[in-house]
């Protein structure tokens, strides 16, 4: 145990998307612009959003979609690109290839091994004062990770 941290070995977390309808699907050739709400269920985007998408469910970002704007969901999943802030009021997930280029706001994040992520994660419910996001958070960090003083 280095510094205090400890090390833990490969453990497999998974996004079970499985038993989620597909009420909206996008697939490449299609291009969208604008505001896109999905009331519940699950949106696959296969092509070119360009706007915000406010959904209560699931959005999965497939191979060859693309995002330039903001995600608002209850479980975001990239495998494409987004350029933009992603808020998720559960998990969001970066696959293997999947690219996030902007903030991420969410209690979970999960990173594959060649997922790309450039931005800030904001984690609210983490305990202790505020961010300049407004997030508030009941511990610092320091008692988050006792080993890293």
């Amino acid at each position: 145990m280095a510094f205090g941290i400890s090390v833990r070995r490969k453990t497999k977390v998974r996004v079970n998307l499985e038993g989620q309808d597909v009420v909206a699907l996008l697939e490449p050739g299609v291009e969208f612009e604008g505001i896109m709400k999905v009331t519940s269920g699950m949106l696959r985007l296969n092509g070119h959003f360009k706007g915000e998408l406010q959904s209560s469910g699931v959005v999965v970002v497939a191979d060859q979609g693309e995002v330039e704007g903001e995600i608002h969901s209850k479980i975001t999943s990239v495998a494409g690109k987004v350029k933009g802030s992603v808020h998720a009021s559960e998990v969001v997930e970066i696959k293997a290839r999947g690219v996030i280029v902007g903030d991420i706001y969410a209690p979970a994040l999960l990173v594959e091994p060649g997922g790309y992520f450039d931005g800030q994660c904001h984690m609210p419910g983490l305990a202790g004062g505020s961010d300049s996001a407004g997030v508030t958070y009941a511990a610092s960090p320091q008692s988050r990770s006792p080993g890293l003083r």
